[in-house]
Order: C-alpha cells, then sequence, then structure tokens
C-alpha cells in the first residue's frame, strides 16, 4: 500500500512534508534494492564493528592511528544509520514521505556526521604526516591529550558546520506546498534549494562551502609534506613502506572525497536527479562499508590483530 499525504491536515498546520525520489519505479528492482540495503547495512555494522572490537582489544594498536581508525568506524556506523535503515523502511513500505521535523533532523544528523568524518580524515593525514616526517618526535606531538583535542575539535567543528546550515534554512517557508528532495535522503544541498534565499544567506553558504574545505586542504597540505618527504628519502624500502602505511587512507579520502564531490558537481551542471541520487549512494553507503574492509585487507597490523581474534574464539 501506498502512502497519502493528507491535505486538509497539511493546510490546517501549515507544516509542508517532503517526497524523496524514487530510486526505481519499477516493484520488482524496488524488491532488490531493499535487500541491497539491507545487505550493506549489516556488512557496513559487522565490518565497523569488527574494527572496533579488534582495535580495543589488542594493546599493540593502542596507537593515535588505530584511535582515530576505531574513532573513524564508530562515525561511520552512525553515519549510515542516518540514511539506510529509513531507505530500507521506505522500500517496504512504498513510502518515500518524510514530515519536516523529521527532515530537519536527518539533516542534522547527516551534518555532523559526514563533518565528523570529513574532520577524522584531515586528522588521520596529520597524524601520517608527522609520523612520516617528524619520526622522532611522534610519541611526543601525537600524545594522548592532543589525540582527544583533535577528536574534540571535530565534533565542534560539526557543530559549527551545522549551525550555519542552520542559519541558511531559517528563510524556509514552513507553508510550502508538497515538496520533492531529488534524493533518497535530505540531503542538505536539497534542502538549501528549497529555502528562499536574500543576500545574507548567500553569504551563509558560501562561507559554509569555504568553511567545508578546510578538511580537505589538511589532507591536501599533510600530503604534499609526505610525498616531498618520500621524494627526498634515498631508501627504497622506506618509500615502500610510507606508500604501503598511508595507502589504506589514501584509499578512503578518494573514494569519500571524489565520490561527494562528483555528485555534488553533477547535481549542478546536470539534470538527472535519479542518477544523482544512485551516485549519492555511493558516499553515503559504499564508503562506510569498504572502510573496515580496505583497512583490514591493506593493513598488517589489523590483519594480525584479527588472527588472534579468531584463534582465541575457536
Amino acid at each position: 500500500m501506498r502512502c497519502s499525504r493528507n491535505k486538509n491536515m497539511q493546510n490546517s498546520t501549515c507544516i509542508p512534508e517532503f517526497h524523496f525520489i524514487q530510486l526505481s519505479e519499477d516493484p520488482d528492482l524496488q524488491t532488490v534494492l531493499f535487500g541491497l540495503f539491507l545487505f550493506m547495512y549489516i556488512l557496513a555494522l559487522f565490518g565497523n564493528l569488527l574494527i572496533i572490537l579488534t582495535v580495543s582489544s589488542d594493546s599493540h594498536l593502542h596507537t593515535p592511528m588505530y584511535f582515530f581508525l576505531s574513532n573513524l568506524s564508530i562515525v561511520d556506523i552512525c553515519f549510515i544509520s542516518v540514511t539506510v535503515p529509513r531507505v530500507i523502511v521506505d522500500l517496504q513500505s512504498h513510502c518515500q514521505v518524510i514530515s519536516y521535523v523529521g527532515c530537519l533532523t536527518q539533516m542534522s544528523l547527516f551534518i555532523i556526521f559526514a563533518c565528523m568524518d570529513s574532520m577524522l580524515l584531515s586528522v588521520m593525514a596529520y597524524d601520517r604526516f608527522v609520523a612520516i616526517c617528524h619520526p622522532l618526535y611522534y610519541q611526543v606531538i601525537m600524545n594522548p591529550t592532543r589525540c582527544g583535542v583533535l577528536l574534540l575539535g571535530s565534533f565542534l567543528f560539526s557543530l559549527v558546520e551545522l549551525q550555519l546550515h542552520y542559519v541558511a534554512i531559517l528563510n524556509f517557508s514552513k507553508c510550502e506546498d508538497f515538496t520533492e528532495i531529488s534524493n533518497f535522503f535530505c540531503d542538505p544541498s536539497e534542502v538549501l534549494k528549497l529555502a528562499h534565499f536574500d543576500t545574507v544567506t548567500n553569504i551563509i553558504v558560501r562561507f559554509s562551502t569555504v568553511f567545508g574545505l578546510i578538511p580537505i586542504s589538511g589532507i591536501v597540505f599533510s600530503y604534499f609534506k609526505i610525498v616531498s618527504s618520500i621524494i627526498r628519502s634515498p631508501s627504497s624500502s622506506g618509500k615502500h613502506k610510507t606508500f604501503s602505511t598511508c595507502g589504506s587512507h589514501l584509499s578512503i579520502v578518494c573514494l569519500f572525497y571524489g565520490t561527494a564531490i562528483g555528485v555534488y558537481l553533477s547535481s549542478s551542471w546536470s539534470h538527472n536527479p535519479r542518477g544523482n541520487a544512485v551516485a549519492s549512494v555511493i558516499y553515503t553507503v559504499v564508503t562506510p562499508m569498504l572502510n573496515p574492509f580496505i583497512y583490514s585487507l591493506r593493513n598488517k597490523d589489523i590483519k594480525t590483530a584479527l588472527r588472534k581474534i579468531l584463534s582465541r574464539a575457536l
């Protein structure tokens, strides 16, 4: 049974509802999508929980690098949980409607965890920069206090980013008609398109965009220094070890930012809402699912710790 909106209730309360775009109108394909999203969600939960368990149970992994990795896994679980359970329910009920309050809540959580994800990737790049370019001072620079401050700073940065988006949508009218969002969740960029922008709001949105470039700039700067250090290194074995250390993190950075930037650029240049929604699945669902497996398959320490856990369990 498909859901329907109550126009009389909407007119009396003056609170809009939002309608998500369908990933597919084919009923058979929707069943396939239901199973696919459910499988990816379970796999993401399993993989990230395994990373958290592995890091917490092995004392050899109690280092800044794996401290940030375990926190990235926690954020990824929250990040994917903001969108996927709702999609699974919508595919099962054939209802893509969300209330005004529900949409703002989902958008707020999405911004916080997406920004936290971005900031942690930047902090992890900084950690690799210190380990490679200043190895003798690594333990001093990346002490537990500084790691805690970097984690707290990432969270506070995410809250500031959220407030900038909230200011930008203050002019959104609560008496608008039934509104369609060109995605399968309350994508902040799509919600902002529905707001009535004035000059001040446009400035805030642009500042928010620049503010969001800070984590990317941190990653670029860190890897610029790392590459410069690698070029100056005379040892080929040292270069290989450095590349293997940064390979997993760099893979995740490229996957997350590459797909996210691609989606937002394509949505600005093209008018293919369903195609953009499908592409959004990559950085909102696929990336959090693949992160733990990229680290576990490419990281020798993680694989060793996993073998110890499996041997104890068996």
